[in-house]
Formats: C-alpha cells, structure tokens, sequence
C-alpha cells in the first residue's frame, strides 16, 4: 500500500480554477473519504490523483514518488466508479480478470486470483453470470473485485454507492468497511454523503468551492468544526444558526439568544450555533416561545420543524421517540417552550469561523 500526498494542486479548466491549492495527505492503509457538496471538486480532485485529468499546478506523491507526468496504468492505483463500467458481454470472471489478461497473465494464474477476490467479496456463486443478470449490489461488488485484482498501491471511489436504494447502501457501507480492514488498503473514496463519510472514513477531508475546509476524524469534525460551512455540513439534520440581535429584534429572538449565551460568548460572536439534538422542549411558557411548523416522525426519533418570531428560517429538535409529543403536543401550529443546551453551542465571528 501506499501514502498519497497533494501539495498545492491546482486545477483550471481554461480560465475557470475548480481546484484552488489543495494540500492533504492520505496516509499509508488509511480509509480517507471526500465529502462536499456537488461542484465542490472532490470527484476532479480524485481524477488527478487517478490521472484522469492533468493537474495544473501543484504535487502528486504516490508511494513517495512524484507522479504527475505518469501514465494513470503507471500510478499503482484502481478506480470504482459510480457507474460500474462493467462489459455487458464478459462474465463476471472475464470482467474482473479482463485486467490480468490485458497484462499477460496466464489463464490458471487468472483464475486464481479471480476465485480469490471472488471469496473475499463472496461472489464465488456469480463468476458465471453476466451483468446484466445481477443486482446493483452484486455489480458493485464485481466492480470493486476488478480493482482489487489488479493489487493496486491505492483504491479510488468515486461515488460507488450512489445508485444502488437505501437499504443497499447500507449493506454495501458495512462491505467496504470490512473490506478495509481485511486488506490494510489505502483508499479514497468519494462521496456527497455526509452519513456515508462519518460512518466509514478513518478521516474526513471537507471540500468547498475547490478548496479543503477541514481535515479530520468524523467525531472532531462534528464537534469542533472549522468554520460554519463544516458545522452546516457534518450533521443531520442542519444545525441551527442563530445570528445575533439587533435592537429591533423581536423578544423570542433575543431570549433564545440569551439562552444560547448563557454564561457570556467570546467577542466578536455573530452566530451561534446549535445541533438540532441539543435542542429540547418544553411546555408553553417554560421556555422560549416557538411554534410547531412539521413533526417529522422517523421511528427512533422524531424531527420537530419550529418559527420562532424573529428568525429568518425554521429550527429543528432532533428527539428521541420516546419523548416526542410528551411534553406538550406537536401538531403543526402547536406552540412550545424552547429549552436550549448551552453547554453544547458553537460560536462563530464576522469571518463565519470558530471562535476560540
């Protein structure tokens, strides 16, 4: 396996830059994932690394060695798409050996490294088969065996996972992560995903606008966010934002302020912020005032959509089941309390970034 190191990589189509100095590295059997928003430029950022596309300005290290100029069969790397990119007219042997035999290995050598990778995926029962007399889930899985067979230095995702339905992704989630972990591989794996990224990445690189936010282990990123960009992305639902108030604001508005900077808030804080599941209610009247816009309820938990006067946009509680509803009822247009946990806040200045 192998360490992968970007230094001020760069990458512009024409006069438009769609990757404006990125610097990260990926170390050695690590489960890195790029998680943003579409046009971000994790997927172009993942193609220079498979080259793909020519970077522009800018580093590529794989393994130590520079690896601009080299050819993507050169690099030492493998490449899951989205799409699968299987032959419809091979078997799923000759797919995932189609690799192995471009390269001259022999028919036996084929087949045993084929059945290998066949009983790590546990597809042994498919080699048979052709694409289009599989699942989404098993063609995925071909699709992830024809990289594994190649022995590459390091596994590229590219949103592997995006077509197949919920349940799958699921499935598939647990797969990869096992996978991981049997074979020490070094793999970056790309995704728009935010539950996909905090459930299976070692680190998380956050891109923005071409650039990488925030780099770090899923449950620091949730916690202590960069900027509000990060804090806005990592979290579901949203966080709740709340800008400071002016004079004129309204009196909900600044007694949830107040309770949110209960114990007094850094100079310079124009926001703060709040997960939706420190968010509590209360009866009318024991809390902030705040009105019952949608209940959302999932099961497990329940996702309460609430105005309060004042604030542009809605807020969201995150509770659990059982204590949906016990407090007060929560049909649209109900009114509650709003009881905030200030020991939970984030506070963000003028430059939307943390505040110490």
């Amino acid at each position: 396996m192998a360490a992968v190191t970007l230094r001020g990589l760069r990458k512009r189509f024409g006069a438009v830059e769609v990757i404006r100095g990125v610097d990260l590295e990926v170390r050695d059997g690590e489960f890195m994932v790029f998680v943003g928003p579409s046009g971000c430029g994790k997927t172009t950022t993942l193609r220079m690394i498979a080259g793909l596309e020519e970077i522009t300005e800018g580093e590529l290290l794989i393994d130590g060695q520079l690896a601009n100029a080299q050819r993507p069969v050169d690099r030492g790397t493998a490449m899951v798409f989205q799409s699968y990119a299987l032959y419809p007219h091979m078997t799923v042997a000759e797919n995932m050996g189609f690799a192995l035999r471009m390269a001259g290995v022999g028919q036996a050598e084929r087949t045993r490294q084929v059945g290998r990778v066949a009983e790590i995926l546990r597809i042994t029962e498919l080699l048979d088969r052709y694409p289009k007399q599989l699942s989404g889930g098993q063609r995925q899985r071909v699709a992830i065996g024809r990289a594994i067979v190649r022995q590459p230095k390091v596994f590229l995702f590219d949103e592997p996972l995006s077509n197949l339905d919920a349940a799958l992704r699921v499935d598939m989630r647990i797969e990869l992560t096992r996978l991981h972990r049997e074979l020490g591989a070094t793999m970056i794996y790309v995704t728009h995903d935010q539950v996909e990224a905090m459930t299976m990445g070692d680190r998380i690189a956050v891109f923005h606008a071409g650039r990488v936010e925030q780099i770090g282990a899923p449950l620091a990123l949730y916690e202590r966010p960069a900027n509000q960009f990060v804090a806005g992305f990592i979290g579901a639902p949203r966080i709740n934002l709340v800008e400071q108030p002016g004079p004129a604001a309204s009196g909900a508005h600044r007694a949830l302020w107040d309770r949110l900077a209960a114990g007094g808030a850094p100079a310079g804080t124009c926001r703060i912020g709040l997960r939706p599941e420190h968010l509590h209610l209360t009866a009318p009247g024991e809390g902030v005032p705040a009105r019952v816009e949608l209940a959302e309820h999932l099961g497990d938990v329940s996702i309460v959509h609430l105005r309060v006067d004042g604030l542009p946009g809605l807020l969201a509680a995150k509770l659990p089941a059982g204590q949906a509803g016990a407090a007060t009822p929560l049909d649209s247009g109900a009114t509650v309390g709003l009881a905030p946990d200030a020991t939970r806040t984030l506070r963000f200045g003028a430059d939307e970034r943390l505040a110490a």
